[in-house]
């Protein structure tokens, strides 16, 4: 494996700036392509095995992702009289960055990646083999954006790390506002 996946090039970061991207993320089949695509590029046919689902299914999948920029053929070959078409990510991270809009299109919301992790983690929850934090601190608006940018910087070493393992590992991150309970300032 490469010390560097995937092993095809693709941009660091890429704005989803469209509804129809962020709808294209949206969905769960269309997401777990995009991970399993961080590993190497891949045809449609390893997908399809991958997921467990038929051919067609991941295909049209993978149309919706290529359609909206999310996904490229990398390279091809041939296979006896058929071009076989290997397919890559964009980028290593997408993120939803779209303006408001005048027109009245309603950009559509990014999926909620703790209801994605704690739906993953539950069996190594079960299993006694879940490593989690949860903390909270009141910080400025800055502050929680300095955060995030380091946070960011750690998913991106995750991202590029060797894929020599038998298991794969969930990571998740994220920072939110949130009505905790906070002790009111210290009279000093």
């Amino acid at each position: 494996m490469e010390d560097n996946p995937p092993d095809y090039e693709l941009a660091d970061r890429m704005a989803l700036t469209e509804p129809a991207q962020v709808q294209a993320i949206a969905h769960p089949l269309r997401t777990t392509i995009l991970q399993l695509l961080h590993e190497r590029a891949a045809t449609v046919t390893e997908l399809a095995v991958a997921v467990g689902r038929p051919k067609s299914t991941v295909a049209h999948h993978v149309d919706v992702l290529a359609r909206n920029g999310l996904l490229t053929v990398v390279r091809t070959r041939k296979v006896r009289a058929i071009e076989e078409r290997f397919y890559g990510r964009t980028a290593r991270m997408f993120h939803v960055a779209a303006e408001p809009s005048t027109a009245g299109v309603v950009m559509p919301r990014d999926f909620n990646d703790f209801e994605v992790a704690a739906r993953e983690s539950a069996m190594a929850f079960e299993q006694g083999t879940l490593e989690g934090f949860i903390r909270h601190a009141r910080i400025s608006g800055d502050q929680a954006s300095q955060f995030w940018e380091r946070m960011a910087a750690l998913v991106d070493e995750f991202d590029r790390m060797p894929r020599s393992g038998e298991t794969v590992y969930g990571f998740a991150v994220g920072i939110y506002p949130t009505d905790h309970p906070s002790l009111p300032h210290a009279d000093g």
